[in-house]
């Protein structure tokens, strides 16, 4: 059994779909200090840039909004490049002594291209168009990938089930969920 720092702040599941020249993205509101709920409705998705990409974060607020705005630094540096931003961003990330501390995932998304960035130095684009990070990012994964296979179910209509199905399942994921889309 894994036992977390009840000192630490939990609770995130992000998730992205692309399917059909569509891409939707979602986050949860959720977020927890050891076993108890501080704030139901937070806000980790956001749109970046001119609105053409998308972005969620899991992890440490602050430390995903410095992230947000090294990305945002990186995308004026390199207009309509999402992949070489994401690069320069990790390569910072893993090198820079302020930057390596800071303890986040994020996954961003273009009409394009779809990419998880770690700490670790990782910009990961998923072969199949499907990404959640986070507490429930694996239950959200396991039925968006599900669901993915369904011809009639949209982007949109496949984040919305596999969120719910990840509330339902992660105690540190709830069902007030923010989804943009592209």
């Amino acid at each position: 059994m894994i036992h977390k720092n009840p000192s630490q702040l939990y609770g995130t599941t992000i998730l992205s779909v692309r399917k059909n020249g569509k891409v939707a993205i979602a986050g949860d509101g959720q977020v927890t200090l050891g076993s108890t709920v501080l704030k139901s409705n937070a806000k980790k998705i956001r749109k970046l840039g001119d609105g053409s990409i998308i972005g969620g974060f899991a992890g440490a607020t602050a430390d995903a909004f410095t992230l947000f705005e090294r990305l945002e630094s990186k995308l004026d540096q390199y207009p309509n490049q999402l992949m070489r931003a994401c690069v320069e961003l990790a390569k910072d990330w893993r090198t820079d002594k302020y930057l390596r501390r800071l303890e986040a995932m994020m996954i961003v998304v273009d009409k394009n291209i779809s990419l998880v960035l770690t700490g670790n130095g990782d910009v990961l684009e998923p072969e199949d168009g499907i990404a959640g990070i986070g507490s429930g990012g694996n239950y959200a994964l396991a039925a968006a990938r599900a669901l993915s296979s369904i011809e009639n179910l949209s982007a949109e209509k496949i984040v919305t089930r596999s969120m719910k199905i990840a509330a339902d399942l992660c105690v540190y994921t709830n069902n007030n969920v923010v989804i943009e889309t592209l």
